[in-house]
């Protein structure tokens, strides 16, 4: 199932997407009993508001390689504040503190349930579904920083979406990048050195995960830099395309 969050007539709501009609979803995420909409009518927004964005670095080989990292024996854990969320369409502020802005295209876990100490084998019943995540990085600020708050944590910095598809193997998904059409970044989640289950297991003992939060994964190799007016595209086999264009500061 496809779930998405939108707004339409000035209210916004939960619905399940259906090829192009939306039924509106109530509390638990079930049918509200309203009659289903096209998907032209509503807006998109980002499929969820988590209290918090755990983030997780070097977690492909390649990427640790291109960035001449050592591989990681353990998740590198960072927080991207709920305050960086926007969504499919939303724009992308290049903030005037920075002047080498990239992208990071990334598979997001979406968490279903309270989460703490959760066993690795029952880790899978903890997760909503998958979605598509940008972890937009300043790289000159992360790394001036001895922290990757201030480089990853502006807002507009944590692009989810188009949607949050609940009833996929998140193990071996083809993912990638394109900048203006040009592909940047080509993998596969079989590469995560990390993968799903081990990081919900591994993130949960270290603190709480509640219903809406959003694990990134971690990017590949082939990242760069995005200039204003830039169109981003991280597309995830069997989840779709999200799609964002990069803005000056306002």
């Amino acid at each position: 199932m496809k779930l998405i969050r939108y707004s339409a007539n000035g209210t916004v709501a939960f619905g399940a997407l259906d090829d192009d009609l939306v039924t509106p979803l109530g509390a638990n995420l079930k049918p509200s009993g309203a009659a289903p909409v096209p998907l032209s009518s509503v807006r998109l927004l980002a499929p969820v508001t988590p209290s918090k964005i755990v983030a997780i670095g070097l977690n492909y080989a390649d990427h640790a390689a291109e960035a001449n990292r050592e591989l990681p024996k353990e998740p590198m854990l960072f927080i991207k504040p709920s305050t960086a969320v926007i969504g499919p369409g939303d724009e992308i502020i290049y903030p005037r503190h920075t002047a080498n802005l990239h992208y990071e295209g990334e598979l997001a876990i979406v968490i279903g349930k309270p989460a703490r100490n959760v066993a690795l084998a029952d880790a899978r019943g903890y997760v909503l579904g998958y979605t598509c995540a940008n972890d937009v990085t300043a790289r000159d600020l992360q790394r001036r920083d001895v922290q990757f708050t201030r480089g990853k944590g502006f807002d507009t910095f944590a692009p989810l979406g188009p949607w949050i598809v609940t009833d996929i193997d998140p193990s071996d998904l083809a993912i990638q990048t394109r900048l203006n059409g040009i592909v940047r970044q080509d993998s596969r989640t079989s590469k995560l050195i990390f993968n799903c289950d081990y990081l919900i297991s591994f993130i949960s003992e270290v603190m709480t995960l509640l219903p809406g939060d959003v694990i990134s994964t971690g990017t590949s190799a082939g990242v760069g830099p995005m200039r204003v007016g830039d169109t981003v595209e991280v597309e995830i086999e069997h989840i779709g395309c999200l799609r964002n264009t990069i803005a000056a500061p306002r």
